[in-house]
């Protein structure tokens, strides 16, 4: 991955340099956004991959920290540090929420591999096609089936859910307890 970031003019850039950039970037502004990105995606990838060994999930996570930017840049505040500091700790956050997930704990990345990995009566147990589940899941609206999918195939705890789909908790545990009731009336009434 290659970036236009360039560390000494980030590091020794003026607070009114980057207080512009701010105003811009809370105004939504495209071109900001793009100048933010060749400034700092460098220096927070690297922050990432201090925590995230794999490639491909330090990239995921260097995006999910510009997304993080963009919705919350009204959070930001330039008496409490530079944007470099409030970048750099979202990034650190970012990773450290990661790998304390249980998806990169347990990389099982979806229900057929585990069904693959488990052997004999176990497994027909695990297949969920066996006894109809995938078809009842099918029945149910997208947002329940991804509440339970997260939370009992990919072995994601509530909080986990909040964060990656960016909901507050309540949202979460509320969704999840109307997926439940619902496909408890699917099951019963198949």
């Amino acid at each position: 991955m290659q970036s236009g970031y360039n560390r000494t003019k980030s590091m020794s850039e003026s607070p009114a340099l980057e207080w512009k950039l701010v105003q811009r970037l809370q105004k939504a502004d495209e071109d900001a956004y793009a100048e933010l990105y060749d400034r700092y995606a460098g220096m927070l990838l690297g922050m990432i991959m201090r925590f995230v060994s794999e490639q491909s999930d330090a990239e995921n996570l260097l995006q999910d920290c510009f997304v993080k930017i963009w919705r919350h840049i009204d959070t930001y505040d330039a008496s409490k540090g530079r944007l470099s500091t409030w970048v750099m700790n979202i990034a650190r956050n970012t990773a450290i929420d990661f790998t304390r997930s249980r998806a990169y704990q347990n990389p099982v990345k979806s229900l057929e591999q585990l069904e693959k990995g488990v052997p004999g009566p176990v497994q027909a147990a695990l297949n969920v096609d066996a006894i109809g589940m995938r078809e009842l899941l099918n029945k149910m609206p997208q947002g329940q089936q991804e509440m339970l999918y997260l939370a009992y195939f990919e072995g994601y705890t509530q909080q986990e859910i909040a964060d990656r789909l960016q909901m507050p908790l309540g949202t979460v545990k509320a969704r999840t307890r109307q997926a439940l009731q619902a496909l408890r009336r699917i099951f019963e009434s198949s």
